[in-house]
């Protein structure tokens, strides 16, 4: 009993571990990056910034960000995640091809937020 309890405590360490390993390159965890916003007055602002992505989802058609067309339905941008005050990365779909974006934003003073794209790349489909 001993054995196992030892070995369950070594697997939550290991999994606490790799969980602030996956937290390092994130807004929410960089006090460097979060203190470009400071001035703003934002309470979260990567949940803002990936609200602010998402609505460029609401346009009608593929997301203006996404180079290329849906085939079998419209490109939207998924999961997004805000790796600093300059970057994020984004998984897009149309249900069953899919890829992912790197982009540059800026928040701006007055909350508007601008999206460059960075680079893509869409993931060829295999079954």
């Amino acid at each position: 009993m001993k054995l196992k309890i030892e070995q369950l405590q070594d697997a939550v360490s290991r999994g606490e571990i790799k969980a602030l390993e996956l937290q390092y390159f994130s807004l929410e965890n960089n006090d460097d990056a979060l203190a470009y916003y400071d001035h703003l007055n934002i309470e979260d602002p990567a949940r803002y910034i990936a609200d602010k992505l998402l609505e460029t989802n609401e346009s009608k058609g593929d997301n203006p960000l996404i180079p290329y067309e849906g085939m079998e339905s419209d490109f939207k941008i998924n999961k997004i995640k805000i790796l600093n005050h300059k970057w994020i990365i984004a998984d897009f779909s149309d249900g069953k091809y899919w890829g992912e974006l790197i982009l540059k934003y800026e928040l701006k003073d007055d909350l508007g937020v601008d999206f460059t794209l960075l680079d893509h790349l869409l993931y060829t489909h295999s079954q």
